[in-house]
């Protein structure tokens, strides 16, 4: 795949990523568990016709081929998803994903010490700017108790950089399996979750039904496109392009749900946006 499909693919599913707090925070009464469970349901089963598509091969076949490097991307997958959902209920979406956006510099990072990409000065100068700015909102957190909810969020930025980094050095063609496992990994928290610490899997069809659409296109379709062009992509640079959703993201929920932000968390955000931008910034004017 050329590297400028690579990065359309990702933008595309970067946009429909970004509807993803949107569609949790219209969740009538279902729990983050039961959110988890029926989302992966549908984002398992639209991976799995994605697969057998492209590769014109059975289910069991693929499974068969199954590797270290599609386990690590599922297990990535899985936590970068569960976290996400609870970070979104614990606190606001902008703060969630703000802190999300902190992946490219994580990614940054782990490249280079695991895949041996050095990371240039303003890289580094990117990541201590995000650092002050994590650390801005995650003291407020502390003041409004808002700091699982911040916590989480930082849990899964690291969850989906390391993911990122992983299909990367898989030097796969795609990494479609390992998204698939990642969903049923998923799944399988919701599923424990639902029994031990909610009221079980029953939940109203309206919630099972914005779950399906979270899962089949927001989360699912999103998530496809971004692993399918990955490889053929930097991960910082991939992860900087998922930013999309980090802008977006907000928008959504400040339109049609009126949700707005706090002091310190326009602050801290707008100094991990300005790290993310001066590190892409700078990559592009190395390249030309």
């Amino acid at each position: 795949m050329r590297k400028k499909t690579a990065v359309s693919l990702v933008l595309l599913g970067a946009f429909f990523m970004s509807f993803n707090a949107l569609l949790i925070r219209l969740i009538d009464s279902a729990t983050g568990f039961q959110i988890l469970l029926y989302r992966a349901l549908s984002m398992s089963a639209l991976v799995l016709l994605v697969i057998l598509y492209k590769r014109r091969t059975y289910f069991i076949s693929s499974l068969k081929k199954v590797d270290v490097w599609d386990l690590l991307v599922g297990l990535f997958l899985g936590v970068a998803f569960t976290t996400y959902v609870f970070s979104i209920i614990f606190t606001s979406v902008a703060a969630s994903l703000f802190i999300l956006s902190t992946s490219p510099l994580i990614a940054t990072f782990l490249a280079w010490r695991l895949l041996g990409e050095i990371p240039s000065l303003s890289a580094i100068v990117a990541m201590i700017l995000s650092l002050i700015g994590v650390f801005i909102m995650v003291y407020e957190g502390l003041v409004l108790e808002k700091n699982l909810g911040y916590f989480l969020a930082l849990i899964s930025a690291l969850a989906f950089a390391s993911m990122l980094v992983a299909t990367r050095g898989s030097k796969k063609a795609d990494i479609l399996t390992g998204t698939f496992l990642g969903g049923l990994i998923s799944g399988l928290f919701g599923l424990l979750g639902a029994i031990v610490f909610s009221s079980g899997i029953i939940v109203s069809g309206y919630d099972i039904l914005i779950s399906f659409v979270m899962g089949a296109f927001a989360i699912g379709l999103g998530i496809t496109l971004v692993t399918s062009a990955a490889p053929f992509v930097p991960p910082s640079e991939v992860s900087v392009l998922v930013l999309l959703e980090s802008f977006l993201g907000p928008v959504w929920v400040w339109l049609l749900l009126g949700e707005s932000l706090t002091k310190n968390e326009f602050i801290g955000g707008f100094l991990i946006f300005f790290s993310v931008v001066l590190l892409a910034y700078k990559s592009q004017k190395i390249k030309s």
